[in-house]
This record gives structure tokens, sequence and C-alpha cells, in this order.
């Protein structure tokens, strides 16, 4: 992903360029699918864990919130609790054995279609995100130097709704979360609920917003992430007893079409939510560039984590993007030769790339299908429109 050049490299590309063109090599008549086969997959069934391990909610249109029992062939089955709190203020009232007791001993129990379950708690609109988290993204993408955050500034949607294709280069990335229960002190070992997202990626913009000479330092990654309808969470919301625990018995899975692209233990990420919470202390103060203004992560004054704020845990190998196209240097070097050596050789490799990006056909394209399916957390199923 990093794009340096030296003098003599560039005039080795700019000859190789113009003979490749000339050979037709890139050729532009390129056969593209733009659209995919509209394509439905069986309605999922999803383990529980049992109450001794964790607790599970989801929350119906009307705004019942259910402690769920069963999940099979997409319907769930449990305990209606309350409409006038969601599982965070449940379970805040009291506590996990407390909470535990209710759901156990009542006799009521509700039915419903996982597909039209809201998100099952109220979330913040600004999330702690970090990338690279995984050491097989990292290489994929071609980014080196260790994981980095960033803040990601979009409201969560459900966990049917739909992905906005507009031009982007639409990528997908499965990620498990941290949602902070009650607001965390620095000082305070992180705890709190879990929920799955799908951290929706505009790859033209990331790469146009990018540092470069510098990627991890997560510059551009809020503006190629952030748009309205990117971030997917999912139905179920599930607060365990031993956090670590719980995540060393969660498998990640990600499929498009219902062809698999992503699979991981979550536990092999590099950096834990409580090594991210560490780490987020160090940027409190940093400001990313973000539209016409900035974004910071979101921390208070000393540091806090407030309730309700989500710890993205990154994204595992799988996804669309494989680091930059290698033919898109030699076309590049090209092009700002073309230009006059105007606005400089990264930003036309960067163009390049996402010209060939968008005739291959690769990305993300309306009519897609991109579903996640998690034992013990829950699902999503988002169609590309």
């Amino acid at each position: 992903m990093i794009v340096r050049i030296s003098g003599a490299i560039l005039l080795f590309l700019l000859v190789g360029a113009a003979a490749a063109v000339a050979a037709g090599l890139f050729d532009d008549r390129t056969k593209v699918q733009l659209t995919r086969p509209f394509i439905e997959t069986p309605a999922p069934t999803i383990a529980i864990a049992p109450l001794d391990e964790a607790l599970t909610f989801g929350r119906t249109a009307d705004g019942v919130t259910i402690a769920v029992l069963s999940y099979e062939a997409g319907q769930i089955v449990g305990v209606p609790l309350f409409a006038s709190e969601d599982a965070i203020a449940f379970f805040n009232r009291l506590g996990y054995e407390g909470a535990r007791t209710i759901i156990e001993g009542s006799d009521r129990r509700i039915v419903a279609d996982a597909r039209t379950l809201a998100i099952p708690v109220a979330l913040s609109d600004r999330h702690i995100a970090a990338g690279t988290n995984y050491s097989d993204h990292a290489e994929e993408a071609d980014v080196g130097g260790g994981p980095f955050l960033f803040p990601k500034y979009v409201a969560p949607t459900p966990s049917r709704a739909p992905i906005p294709a507009g031009d982007a280069l639409l990528d997908y990335e499965v990620e498990l979360c941290l949602v902070a229960l009650k607001d965390i002190a620095p000082s305070e070992i992180v705890s709190g609920g879990l929920i799955l997202c799908n951290d929706v990626t505009d790859r033209a913009t990331l790469l146009r917003e990018i540092n470069p000479q510098e990627p991890q330092s997560g510059e551009g990654f809020t503006s190629g992430k952030s748009a309205e309808g990117y971030l997917p969470v999912g139905d179920l919301f599930v607060v365990p007893r031993d956090l670590d625990a719980f995540v060393e018995t969660l498998t990640l899975q990600l499929s498009v079409d219902g062809a698999e692209r992503q699979r991981v233990k979550a536990s092999q990420w590099i950096w834990d939510f409580e090594n991210i919470f560490s780490e987020a202390q160090k940027k409190k103060d940093i400001e990313w560039r973000y539209r016409s203004g900035v974004a910071a992560l979101p921390l208070d004054k000393t540091g806090a984590l407030p309730a309700r704020t989500m710890i993205m845990g990154g994204t595992p190998g799988g996804t669309i993007f494989k680091g930059l196209n290698p033919s898109a240097y030699l076309r590049g070097a090209f092009s700002w030769a073309a230009s006059g050596f105007k606005g400089g050789v990264a930003k036309h490799v960067v163009e390049a790339h996402i010209r060939a990006a968008r005739k291959s056909g690769d990305y993300l394209q309306p009519g897609a299908l991109v579903t996640i399916e998690v034992d013990r957390m829950g699902a999503l199923a988002n169609r590309v429109e």
C-alpha cells in the first residue's frame, strides 16, 4: 500500500507502462459483471450460550426486549422482558445473577422472526475501531507496523438493513465488538456486552484519503468507513459472565452469496479489547481529518469510554482488498508523466488502482448478499442495493 518510487524505478515503470499499453496488456474492453445473481440463503440456526455462561438478548421491532433461549431456522424463542428498557438498562439494574434469576424463573415465551428484529440495544454513533488487528489481514492489505486505531462515525443499522451501493468500491469486514455497559474509566478492567458488526468500507474513498507513507496513522479510515448504512450490527446482544473465556469459544465467519470469504477464531487477534482500550488512551488527544472537520476517538477528557460506545475488534483476512493492484504502479506512473508530473505519483497510482478495481467487478455489487453467522453471537444478512 505504501507508495514510494525512486527516480530509477520510476523511469523503468514509465518505459514498462508505455510498452504494456502498446501491447494491449491494459485493454480497457474487459467484460465486467456489474450485478450479482439475486441469491437467498437458508434461514440461520445459531447456537445460544447457556445462561451460566452468557445472557443473550434480542429486541422486537416494537421495542420488546427478549432474553433469547433458542435460535433455529430463523426463529427466535425467548422470554419477553420489558418494552421500557433495553438489555443494557435491564442488566445494569439487576446485575448478572439478578437478570439470570428472572429469565430462569419465567414461563412466558415469545417467538419472533429474526429478520424482523431491531437493533438489540441503543448504541452510540461514535466508535473505536482497530485496523490490521489480525495478522493475515495486515499481510493481504500490505500494511506493516502492527495494529492501529481510528474513529468510525456512523449510526449502526439493523441486522437485515440494506447496504447502499452508490459509486463506492464496497468491501466487507466481519468484526466482534464490545459495548460498554457503563462508563469505563482508564483504570478499570474492560468489560461489557458483545455484538457482531460488518465494518463496511468504501476502498476508493479510503485510498484517496489515506496517508500513503504511513497508512497505520489511521488517516482516511474514518472517511472511508463512515457513510450512512456502513455499520449493520448483529441481531443479538450477548453479556458473557467471563469475557475472555467467552471470546475463546467464538469463530467469526462471513459469506457473500453463500460462498465463505472470512473465517477465524476471534481470539487470534493481536490486541484484545483490553489492549485496544489501553492503546486508545495514548490517542485520546489525536484528531483525524474527516470531511470538512476532524474526528477523534470517543473518549471523554479523562480517557473514559462512555456507556454504549463500541470497541470494534478488527477483521481477519479474506477481504476483497488485497493491496494495490500491481498494474496500478505502471499505469499510475504513466498517467503521472502524461499529466506533466502534476499531483504526485501516489495520487495517480491510487486512481489507476481504483479504475482497475471498478472494471474487475470484484467488489460488492448491487444484489450481493453479505451474511455473517456466528454461534453464540447471532447473524446478519445485508443485501447491497
